[in-house]
């Protein structure tokens, strides 16, 4: 029997994604990524789900692109790299906020897995990279733009062009990922974390989620008019208002 490409769990208001193809070290295929992405969706649909966890093993997060399938559809001139962006688009276009728990490898398709999502948190086992020049390719699922947005040209230049991985302290440190948490206990915080989050008023998350990816890609002004506008539509919000009034009977 062919095993799952991924495995789904809830746990309260979280949802959880395992990847699970251990015999090619997580290699993302279109299938897997067709299983992440029609799953995400699915949540984002279901009122009971609040925030997602995508997570691989304890020795690899995701090793890149499923190399055979790539090789097998270049040589067929069959490769539609658009369906794959497309599926992979609908993953980081979730309005949910999704945490990405890495340990081990998270090379090509699999560091811009992770960087799709809100927030990384990484065991001090984590690596980050984009092997692709190796073999004539170049980042093609948001590599690029993705790490220039969050790490500089200077440092997304040398990662991609020398194909060197970064270390999970490294990526602390130029702010590619949220931080590093033992190996052990990375499943436990992220879950800690996810929950954290599905405690708070549920509209604001989302609109403070929206609102920081658009500002992402705009300059300061814009930035702050687009903040200012969010701000008061969350203030408008029944939610906000029964939570001030909460707040206001403790005084």
């Amino acid at each position: 029997m062919e095993e799952e490409n991924i495995l789904t769990e809830t746990n309260g208001s979280v949802g959880i994604i395992t990847l699970n193809r251990p015999d090619v070290l997580n290699a993302i295929s279109l299938e897997m990524l067709n299983d992440i992405s029609y799953q995400i969706q699915t949540w984002e649909y279901d009122d009971n789900i609040r925030v997602i966890i995508i997570r691989g093993s304890e020795s690899v997060f995701a090793a890149g692109i499923d190399i055979n399938e790539l090789s097998m559809e270049v040589s067929q001139q069959s490769f539609a790299l658009k369906t794959w962006q497309d599926e992979f688009m609908k993953i980081a276009n979730c309005s949910k906020p999704i945490i990405a728990a890495v340990s081990g490898y998270a090379l090509g398709i699999g560091c811009d897995l992770a960087l799709a999502c809100d927030i990384i948190l990484a065991s001090d086992a984590a690596s980050f990279g984009y092997p692709e020049v190796s073999i004539g390719l170049i980042p093609s699922f948001g590599g690029c733009s993705r790490m220039v947005h969050t790490i500089g040209k200077a440092k997304t230049m040398e990662a991609v062009l020398t194909g060197k991985a970064i270390s999970a302290q490294e990526a602390d440190a130029c702010g590619l990922i949220s931080r590093v948490v033992s190996q052990q206990d990375l499943f436990a915080e992220s879950l800690r974390v996810a929950m954290r989050i599905a405690s708070l008023p549920y509209q604001a998350v989302m609109q403070a989620k929206e609102t920081i990816k658009q500002t992402e890609n705009t300059n300061l002004q814009n930035g702050m008019d687009l903040e200012s506008k969010s701000c008061r539509l969350s203030m408008n919000t029944q939610e906000f208002k029964d939570k001030l009034q909460q707040f206001l009977q403790k005084i």
